[in-house]
């Protein structure tokens, strides 16, 4: 695990030089997810999530990515900008890295009609050792990506927070890397779209390490490991590219080999808090050609048939039991489960509810830590739907149903039953073409735990048994 300068690098055919993986990391992806705020964008909302105790995970992903990527490429380069947006992680998962430092001032703004060129200005200074003030961070050492390195001070922005600029610099300041990974979510992204065409022909290819509480676009990996595994792939095939190309006298150019574009899409966070989705296409990013790898974007649900919907509503009440909490996550079909009970759940949320005499509504819109607090000691059931055109049922926009949560609810006494109902319309689950459905909760020993096969409840009295695995398994690359 070692860090140096980097030297100016000019391009030069991969017989002479190593190939260099780019890595940004947004700390704060994802954090609202844990804590019910259905998004992480906006210090308010930042702020309110670190008060509800959620903690900061995606430099805990980015590692896991970067060493998904040395298993298969052990020496890979990875070259960072300073602190939580890529140092720590890169310690962490003992890469030799390169760190950059970010210049100060503003980063250009995004648009959806794009940019012009680079300014000079906006790219990196190299990280001089001997400068004290280019030091890391001593206080996140000790466990860099862990908890309390990615809750201290960031390397760029004041007070110690980042921001949608620092991520904008910082793909501007790895420009020359011959591949960008970045971990966060749908907002990052598009952060990280502006900057690409900022940078016009001088972008590398980039790949997004899933880290978000919402994760639409088809830009990510199916996992972080999934994103590592995609990586040294891509890494291989561009070694081998340019050698038959540096044999043959062409010169095709390295970045371009292997690519494909891949969309970018995004919700407005506070409508979507209020229960409207209407996701936007921004644009798109060329990410490494292995389909299978991606998440793919998700689908949308205006071609579900109500009456499905509701056929699959009733089932699931019809299965409920006195006495058992029943966790509904989120998605109009859940809600429809809530709304079978007469009762008034949440689409976007996570809620607990009870059968007696009718629905009792327990809580709604939940944390984890709330949601914890009410499975434990009892006997719970946790309700999920699968998101179209992805296949995932869990790490997806419900990251309150966190390993915890489910170990509580999975482990406790001898209760009959299944204790997780997975809902899917049968168009859903045809639509998948025969793809697992996926397990990303963010623990993957759970996710090995989980993998198998489940029941699907598809409609009423009726179902199918489905293949489900890690997000990490379903690649093979």
């Amino acid at each position: 695990m070692t860090s140096d300068v980097a030297a100016p690098r000019t391009p030069a055919s991969f017989p002479d030089r190593e190939v260099v993986v780019g890595l940004v990391v947004n700390p704060v992806a994802g954090l609202g997810g844990a804590a019910g705020l259905k998004g992480s964008d906006g210090a308010h909302v930042q702020r309110e999530a670190l008060a509800r105790g959620a903690t900061p995970r995606a430099g805990e992903r980015a590692a896991r990515a970067v060493r998904a990527l040395l298993a298969r490429r052990p020496g890979t380069r990875v070259v960072t900008v300073p602190g939580s947006m890529g140092e720590h992680s890169a310690r962490a998962a003992g890469a030799p890295f390169t760190l950059e430092r970010l210049s100060p001032g503003p980063a250009p703004r995004g648009t959806a009609e794009g940019h012009g060129a680079a300014d000079p200005a906006d790219r990196a200074d190299l990280v001089d050792p001997a400068d004290p003030a280019d030091q890391a961070d001593p206080a996140g050492s000790a466990d860099p990506a862990g908890p309390a390195g990615l809750a201290g001070a960031a390397a760029a922005g004041s007070g110690g927070e980042t921001s949608a600029q620092d991520t904008r610099r910082a793909v501007i300041a790895l420009a020359d890397v011959d591949l960008l990974l970045f971990a966060g979510g749908d907002g990052t992204a598009r952060d990280v779209l502006d900057a690409v065409r900022t940078l016009g022909d001088q972008a590398p290819p980039v790949l997004g390490i899933p880290a978000g509480v919402k994760v639409y676009s088809g830009c990510f990996g199916l996992s972080p490991a999934a994103a590592g595994f995609l990586a040294a792939e891509h890494v291989s095939g561009l070694r081998r590219q340019s050698a038959a190309d540096h044999a043959s006298g062409q010169g095709r150019g390295p970045r371009a080999a292997g690519t494909v574009e891949a969309e970018v899409v995004d919700l407005d966070e506070e409508r979507y808090r209020q229960g409207l989705v209407s996701p936007r296409l921004y644009g798109s990013l060329r990410v490494p050609a292995a389909r299978a790898a991606l998440s793919g974007r998700k689908a949308g649900s205006s071609a579900v048939v109500p009456a499905g919907v509701e056929g699959i509503a009733r089932e699931v009440v019809a299965r409920m039991r006195p006495g058992v909490r029943y966790v509904l996550g989120p998605g109009a079909t859940t809600q429809a489960v809530g709304r079978e009970l007469g009762l008034a759940t949440t689409l976007l949320g996570v809620d607990v509810v009870e059968v007696g005499d009718g629905g009792v509504l327990v809580a709604g819109d939940v944390s984890e830590a709330a949601l914890f607090a009410l499975v434990t000691g009892g006997e719970a059931v946790v309700v999920l739907s699968v998101i179209g055109g992805q296949g995932f049922v869990l790490g997806r926009g419900n990251q309150q149903v966190s390993p915890r949560v489910l170990d509580a609810v999975i482990g406790y006494g001898d209760a009959a039953g299944p204790r997780l109902l997975v809902l899917a319309t049968s168009q859903k689950l045809a639509a998948l073409r025969g793809r697992p459905l996926l397990a990303d909760s963010g623990d993957e020993d759970l996710d090995r735990r989980l993998s198998g096969h489940v029941q699907v409840i598809t409609g009423y009295r009726e179902s199918t048994i489905y293949q489900i695995c890690t997000a990490s398994e379903e690649f093979h690359g």
